[in-house]
């Protein structure tokens, strides 16, 4: 069986690698393009629960998304995520940080949910402290630190990103070219919108955004496996100002690092 560390290392290479970007509620598998609808949950949770399933006179145009990625210059905001087997059973549960710099900056920190009282791990901080993991993309190089095995890990990020939601968020593709993008319809009072890769080397099958009015309130993402990931995010704070530290990281000492950045 698989550790809880490995377990959230998976849900942030899926959410953002990273993220993003990026509702991740646990659920069964994601509606097709055109898929059957499925009876929602009455009102948003973060229990399992089924995805919301296309409702076509109500779907909202795909434009929702490419305008609210037109807007956007930086993103803050905290985030509950789960993951759920093919069965639909909740394997994993986490608390998480997400800041968005564009063009091509992110990080993207998780912790148990258990450790949900302790104090938010700081993106760019050079300190081990804490468990869970965390993800940084600084525009040149990509980096993933498992605090729980005091492991770093570098790749440049032009060498290790593929067609994921975090490269959505974060600016770093041309989202037109790289996704194939349609309304969903609206359930569980969000308007959906499903993007799917074009490619088959991207780490995720298909992902859904949910907006209330305009503003990106959750994400589901169905990965290779059939396990499905779900981001429920909180606390938005959209174009204001990102420091550089925030989306920057150092190693901290005594960590292993795998990979040479580029410099």
């Amino acid at each position: 069986m698989q550790t809880g560390s490995v377990l959230r290392s998976r849900l942030l290479a899926l959410a953002l690698a990273a993220l993003m970007l990026p509702q991740l509620l646990a659920a069964a598998a994601l509606a097709d393009a055109a898929p059957t609808p499925a009876t929602p949950t009455a009102a948003p949770s973060t229990s399992a629960a089924a995805p919301p399933a296309a409702s076509p006179a109500a779907s909202p145009d795909a434009k929702l998304l490419t305008d609210y990625l037109d807007n956007l210059k930086t993103l803050r905001t905290s985030f509950v995520q789960t993951l759920a087997d093919p069965n639909g059973r909740e394997i994993d549960r986490a608390n998480g940080t997400l800041i968005v710099s564009r063009p091509g900056k992110f990080s993207w920190a998780i912790q148990p949910q258990a450790s949900a009282g302790a104090a938010a791990p700081k993106t760019g901080a050079t300190s081990g402290s804490g468990g869970g993991q965390l993800m940084v993309c600084d525009g040149v190089n990509l980096w993933f630190y498992d605090r729980d095995l005091q492991q770093v890990t570098v790749k440049p990020v032009d060498a290790a990103l593929s067609a994921t939601p975090a490269m959505l968020l974060s600016g770093t593709v041309d989202v037109r070219k790289s996704f194939a993008i349609t309304g969903a319809g609206q359930r569980i009072g969000l308007d959906w919108v499903l993007v799917e890769p074009n490619g088959a080397d991207a780490d995720f099958r298909r992902a859904l955004f949910g907006f209330d009015h305009g503003e990106l309130k959750r994400m589901i993402l169905e990965d290779k496996l059939d396990q499905t990931a779900t981001v429920i995010f909180d606390k938005i704070e959209r174009n204001r100002p990102v420091s550089p530290s925030e989306v920057s990281f150092k190693p901290p000492a005594g960590a292993d690092v795998i990979g040479t950045p580029r410099h």
